[in-house]
């Protein structure tokens, strides 16, 4: 059993390993990566779509050091919404005569989902070992996150311009669907509000932050429109790093990373 369990931890530290570099090579626009997307765009786009790798990456290495293998189930439950949703979308595409060559990412998009769908039935059942209670002022904010998640993705799924930047119109769909596997992904948390759900969510939230506001701060320097969707933007991600900085590293509740078992775990066998 441990061996199994140094196995598992092992996979989960390389796959977030890997999703980071395919994550850093969409944010320096690097052709190999951005060769991975179904279509060309521009170097915003794939710097999103390395954020979001990013934050997907951190999460696998937190959980493959911690192996608290329940927490998985937050982030395949995002992982089935937002690539099932993206495939369908890509199948309808490559049902045209001229889009034919999507395919392949169709159907890759369809395995993700199908993996991510296995990963949620298999985690589900393993409880959360640290039984310390989601804070109140962070379900506040979960459910604040939920309901801008929810109505970004559906504002961008219908075809909506709301980033700072002009999205292809297909990229904004699938935007759109990353944003409502996101908007689960919180969700999740407030049906399950035990902190080791929201510790990796948090750390996924620092690492998207990180990757993004540098760069939408030299915005500034050059937008001459979307000047209030950038601003929004700037503000939701100072909110959620500051957020994320003060439960991962300064609440003196949450801070220690160390399992917490629950007492009945530490009473002595009679």
């Amino acid at each position: 059993m441990p061996r199994q369990q140094n196995v598992l931890r092992a996979l989960s530290i390389l796959i977030g390993l890997g999703i980071l570099v395919l994550g850093i090579g969409f944010g320096l626009n690097l052709p190999w990566a951005a060769g991975t997307w179904p279509w060309p765009d521009g170097p915003l786009s794939h710097l999103f779509v390395g954020s979001i790798l990013a934050a997907v990456a951190v999460a696998f290495i937190w959980i493959g050091f911690t192996a608290e293998w329940g927490a998985l189930a937050a982030g395949a439950l995002t992982g089935l919404v937002m690539a099932a949703g993206q495939a369908i979308y890509l199948f309808l595409l490559a049902g045209r005569p001229d889009r034919q060559r999507l395919l392949p990412w169709a159907a890759w998009f369809a395995l993700v989902a199908l993996f991510s769908l296995g990963l949620l039935l298999w985690s589900r059942r393993i409880p959360i070992r640290d039984t310390r209670p989601l804070p109140r002022p962070l379900r506040i904010s979960y459910v604040i996150f939920v309901v801008v998640l929810f109505l970004a993705s559906s504002a961008l799924i219908l075809g909506q311009q709301i980033f700072p930047w002009q999205l292809n119109t297909d990229s904004g769909v699938m935007f759109g669907w990353i944003y409502m596997g996101d908007a689960c992904y919180f969700l999740y948390s407030l049906l399950n509000p035990r902190w080791h759900n929201a510790r990796g969510q948090l750390l996924s939230f620092l690492a998207y932050d990180l990757f993004l506001i540098p760069p939408f701060l030299g915005l500034f320097a050059v937008q001459t429109s979307n000047f209030l969707s950038l601003s929004i933007y700037l503000l939701v991600l100072f909110y959620s790093g500051l957020l994320a900085v003060y439960y991962l590293f300064l609440d003196p509740v949450t801070r220690p990373w160390a399992v917490q078992e629950p007492d009945s775990a530490r009473l002595p066998a009679r």
